[in-house]
């Protein structure tokens, strides 16, 4: 199997879940469980069957029970970074994170929920990696392997895999999963305080640095209570 890129990840896991109400009233979204299973174990035992061996996890609303969770995972090991004074969104957490992130790292949502294809999705990203022309490489799904998306999508993609957003009114054919590679380069000059990682990524796509790679395995969009129930039935089917 290739080399991954990175041996850590960074598990975004601080948001409010405000659309996953009334489960998120009394617990974080990442702990909403799914088949029986916490939200954020799909992701963190992905990257364990990886081979990732380490990752930052950002925690805000409901800390306490988060961290509590995660006390009991060995693999991969964990380290907090602490957004409960303010949370920062996904730019600005990792920008916090920064210091205890090599370059690059991976980084995806707590929510994620995939079947892998051939190999995993974070292998599939380090073989295409190439910090020489890239600032983030992001893994997309088109609409068919998406479960649950009913939106219009996210990026188009050219025959060299650069990205370029879609545009109003217009269809994309490409859905970003949530995970992606980052380089440094790609947090640099970044604002202070609270931001989105698209601020980033409109500068990279200005300088034809943002590129994605598409994803060969089932994705799933858990954004909603009404999305467990089906995303059960999918995985139950494999």
């Amino acid at each position: 199997m290739s080399e991954l890129a990175s041996d850590t990840a960074m598990v975004l896991a601080a948001g409010l879940g405000k659309r996953m109400r009334p489960l998120t009233a009394s617990q974080p979204k990442p702990l909403v469980r799914v088949a029986g299973k916490p939200l954020i174990d799909y992701a963190l035992n992905r990257l364990a069957e990886a081979g990732v061996a380490k990752a930052v996890v950002n925690v805000h609303y409901l800390a306490d029970a988060l961290e509590a969770h995660l006390r009991a995972r060995k693999m991969p090991a964990i380290t907090i970074s602490d957004e409960r004074k303010q949370l920062l969104e996904t730019g600005g957490g990792m920008l916090k994170a920064l210091p205890q992130l090599p370059d690059p790292f991976f980084s995806l949502n707590a929510d994620n929920i995939w079947l892998e294809g051939p190999r995993s999705a974070f292998h599939d990203l380090s073989a295409r990696w190439d910090p020489s022309q890239m600032d983030a490489l992001l893994l997309l799904v088109p609409h068919a392997r998406a479960m649950n998306f009913a939106g219009q999508g996210d990026f188009h993609m050219d025959a060299l895999g650069r990205l370029r957003r879609r545009q109003q009114g217009r269809i994309a054919p490409f859905i970003f999963t949530g995970i992606q590679l980052v380089s440094h380069r790609l947090l640099r000059d970044a604002p202070d305080g609270p931001f989105s990682t698209n601020l980033l990524w409109n500068r990279a796509i200005e300088e034809g640095r943002l590129y994605g790679l598409s994803f060969t395995g089932q994705w799933f969009e858990v954004g909603t209570p009404d999305a467990i129930a089906p995303t059960e039935a999918a995985l139950r089917r494999g």
